[in-house]
C-alpha cells in the first residue's frame, strides 16, 4: 500500500514496492494494481480519510490479488493530468479518481489509455472504459437537518460549503428542506469558501456564521476546524464524512460517514474477474455507503427518533426530502406537489431551496 509521491510518481515511495517481482506488501506481481487520486491528504479525518479507508478495505478484502497505490493532495485542474499518466504508465489497470473537480482530466485519460478502467467519483461523464459512482450523501444530510431544526434556538442555522457543483448544492437543498420540514421558519445561512479543504478559511467562515445568529452548523468541508469552533463558542456541529466527536465532544451531535470498502472491493474484484463494465453507481443508506455516527449523549430522545425515522425512512422508500412541492430563492415552484426530484435532476442540481441565504 504505497504512498506515491505527487511531483514524481516515477520515484518509488516504498522498498516493498522496489522489489522487481513483488508489489505492495510483498504482493505477486500479477496482482491487479489498483490507483486512486486524493484532492487531499489522507489525515484530513474526513473526504479523503474516508476514501483511504475504502482502499485499505479492499486491499484487506481481495487479499494478494490486488495492489492499492494512492496519490494525496492532487489539485483539481490540469496537474492532475500528468499524475494520472503516470499511474497509468505504471502500469495500474483500474484509477479512481475521487473528487468531482476531476471529471475532464479524467475523460481524457480514459481516451488516452483505453485498456484502463477508470471510475470517477460524483461525475456523470461515462465512457466504455470510464464508469462513474457517488453516494447519496443527501440521505445523510436530511437526518443532520431534522436533528438542526429541531435544536436550534435562534431559528438560524449554518451551512458551510466548498464549491457550487451539484454534490454540495444537493446537500444545502436536502438540509435546508428536512430543517423546514420540523420548524418551518427556519433559515439556512450558506457561506461557500471555494476550497474542500482550508482549516484557517474553515474556521474563519464558522466564525462569521455564529457571527449571523446560527446555533448549528454543518459542513461540507473536510476538516474538523468547524467543529472546533463550535465547541469554543458552545454551539452544535456535525462531522463530515466521518465521526469527528473527538475533536468536539459537546459540538458534535454526529456525522454522515463514508464507507467506500464495498463499492472500491466490488469494483476491483470485477476487474479481477473480467467482469467490469461501466455503470453509474449512486448508493445510500440502503446499500450502507451512507451511515450515521452514533449520536451524541446529549441529544434528546424525542430528536434522535425523528432522526432514526428519517434513516428507516430512506432505507425502505418511504421517505424522500425532494417530494414537492419545493420552491426555489425566487419563490418559483421547481417541484410541484405529487412529483419528486428524478435522480437525472438530482446529479445536475444548480438552484437552491427557498430559505436558504448567502449564496446565489
Amino acid at each position: 500500500m504505497a504512498n506515491l509521491s505527487r511531483r514524481n510518481l516515477l520515484k518509488v515511495a516504498t522498498a516493498s514496492v522496489a522489489l522487481p517481482m513483488m508489489g505492495a506488501n510483498g504482493r505477486a506481481a500479477d496482482a491487479l494494481k489498483v490507483g486512486f487520486i486524493y484532492l487531499g491528504p489522507i489525515g484530513d479525518f474526513g473526504w479523503t480519510w474516508a476514501h483511504e479507508k475504502g482502499r485499505k478495505a479492499m486491499v484487506d478484502a481481495l487479499g494478494g490479488k490486488v495492489v492499492g497505490d494512492y496519490v494525496e493532495n492532487v489539485k483539481e485542474d490540469a496537474s492532475a493530468l500528468p499524475v494520472l499518466r503516470d499511474l497509468a504508465q505504471q502500469g495500474h489497470k483500474l484509477i479512481f479518481t475521487t473528487s468531482y473537480g476531476y471529471m475532464d482530466q479524467t475523460v481524457q485519460l480514459a481516451k488516452e489509455f483505453p485498456d484502463i478502467k477508470f471510475e470517477h467519483c460524483t461525475g456523470y461523464k461515462r465512457a466504455d472504459n470510464l464508469a462513474t459512482y457517488n453516494s447519496r450523501f443527501h440521505e445523510g444530510r436530511s437526518v443532520l437537518g431534522t436533528i438542526a431544526g429541531m435544536m436550534t434556538k435562534t431559528g438560524t442555522i449554518g451551512y458551510l460549503g466548498s464549491f457550487k457543483v451539484p454534490e454540495v448544492v444537493l446537500g444545502v437543498n436536502s438540509f435546508a428542506l428536512a430543517a423546514q420540514a420540523v420548524n418551518p421558519k427556519v433559515k439556512v445561512k450558506l457561506i461557500m469558501i471555494d476550497s474542500w479543504f482550508d482549516p484557517a478559511k474553515e474556521a474563519a467562515a464558522t466564525e462569521t456564521l455564529a457571527n449571523l445568529g446560527c446555533d448549528v452548523i454543518t459542513s461540507h468541508t473536510d476538516s474538523p476546524a468547524v467543529l472546533q469552533v463550535c465547541e469554543q463558542k458552545k454551539l452544535f456541529g456535525f462531522g463530515q464524512g466521518a465521526d469527528m466527536s473527538r475533536f468536539a465532544p459537546n459540538a458534535h451531535l454526529t456525522a454522515i460517514e463514508d464507507i467506500w470498502g464495498p463499492y472500491y472491493t466490488s469494483r476491483a474484484k470485477a476487474v479481477v474477474e473480467g467482469t467490469w463494465k461501466s455503470t453509474d453507481t449512486w448508493w445510500g443508506f440502503k446499500e450502507g455507503t451512507v451511515v450515521i455516527s452514533p449520536y451524541n449523549k446529549s441529544l434528546p430522545k424525542e430528536v434522535a427518533a425523528a432522526a432514526d425515522k428519517i434513516q428507516a425512512g430512506w432505507k425502505d422508500g418511504s421517505y424522500d426530502v425532494f417530494a414537492g412541492p419545493i420552491s426555489d430563492q425566487s419563490g418559483a415552484e421547481k417541484v410541484k406537489k405529487g412529483e419528486k426530484l428524478t435522480d437525472d435532476k438530482l446529479a445536475t442540481i444548480d438552484w437552491y431551496v427557498k430559505g436558504v441565504e448567502g449564496a446565489k
